[in-house]
């Protein structure tokens, strides 16, 4: 998360996007199995970076979504308070956040899931915002950091970064390295805090402590419920609705298909509408059909027809097994 400050219409092209777009693509093609939440993240955010013309009059501008404390609390504006997290001010932010989402979000998905990772990523969004939020707050009342931080402008998906790495590895027990220091798993949100603020001007410390706190937050409650994520099941309730109109429209105009030809079975005893039975080989024939499609004996000759819904059943001589082994031969050879 980047503050604003002088920089704050700025826009700095240093022909960056390509990189980005090679190395996520590349990777993601790698994968076995593609993370779509990931993807989308990362598509969303690169667009509303873009800007691109069929979006960009239905887009608010970076002055109007700026993650602003005092504003968001004297005007209640939920506009700046989820989508300052999608803006960002020139290439190297947007890029820099969209390899780290990359690679967390690879890792995430893939072991969670794409349900529990799409809540986990809408819950750290709430958290870490609203915790920044409300250490902003508590430092102007309490201490009257008024311009350092409740009037401070910020932008950036940063904050929900620092989420994703405090539960990606809250387990862990390896070292990993930072910036070149090699510190405790579990510990790399806490190192990169500091390191960032140490050699990186501009950063919004609130915003990436709201989001190391907002990521242990996260991992305390899931700790502490045993069960199936709730807002989890929220989600796939939510899209179980939306796809039932589409299953039901589906359903209703799906057409049976009907055999009405060469579909009888020998010794079928059920009455059916429209099929006849042959009494000499007792097989089953569409109404279709004016002879025995088995042994060929005439519907109407007399030779002993059975028809199915009339109440007038015709009864007839058997026939001896050789002629109908005969009319079979007789009948198939014909064709």
């Amino acid at each position: 998360m980047m503050e604003g400050g002088r920089v704050r219409n700025s826009r700095v092209s240093s022909g960056m996007l390509p990189l980005l777009a090679l190395h996520a693509v590349t990777e993601y093609w790698r994968l076995d199995r593609k993370p779509p939440v990931t993807a989308g993240l990362i598509a969303a955010n690169t667009l509303v970076y873009l800007r691109p013309a069929f979006i960009d009059r239905h887009l608010p501008t970076i002055d109007q979504v700026w993650f602003n404390p005092y504003l968001i609390v004297k005007h209640r504006d939920m506009k700046r308070f989820v989508l300052s997290a999608f803006y960002h001010l020139n290439d190297p932010h947007l890029v820099y956040n969209m390899l780290s989402l990359l690679w967390k979000g690879i890792q995430l998905e893939t072991s969670m899931g794409s349900y529990d990772f799409a809540t986990m990523v809408v819950s750290l969004l709430g958290l870490s915002q609203g915790t920044t939020l409300l250490l902003a707050k508590s430092l102007y009342l309490f201490f009257g950091y008024e311009k350092a931080y409740y009037q401070e402008y910020a932008v950036g998906f940063s904050g929900v970064l620092f989420a994703m790495k405090v539960v990606l590895n809250s387990q862990s027990d390896n070292y990993t390295n930072v910036h070149g220091l090699m510190v405790p798993a579990r510990h790399a949100a806490w190192a990169e805090l500091i390191l960032i603020q140490m050699f990186v001007p501009g950063t919004s410390f609130l915003g990436h402590l709201g989001g190391i706190l907002a990521g242990i937050f996260y991992v305390k409650l899931k700790a502490s419920y045993s069960g199936s994520d709730p807002l989890a099941a929220i989600f796939r309730g939510f899209t179980g609705l939306l796809s039932w109109p589409l299953r039901f429209v589906m359903g209703f105009f799906t057409l049976r298909r009907r055999r009405i030809t060469g579909g009888g079975t020998v010794g079928r005893g059920q009455s059916t509408s429209g099929v006849w039975r042959c009494q000499a080989c007792t097989f089953d024939n569409s109404g279709w059909l004016s002879v025995c499609e088995m042994c060929g004996t005439s519907r109407g000759g007399g030779d002993g027809l059975l028809f199915f819904g009339s109440s007038n059943e015709t009864q007839s001589h058997d026939l001896s097994l050789e002629e109908l082994r005969r009319r079979r031969v007789q009948r198939f050879s014909s064709r």
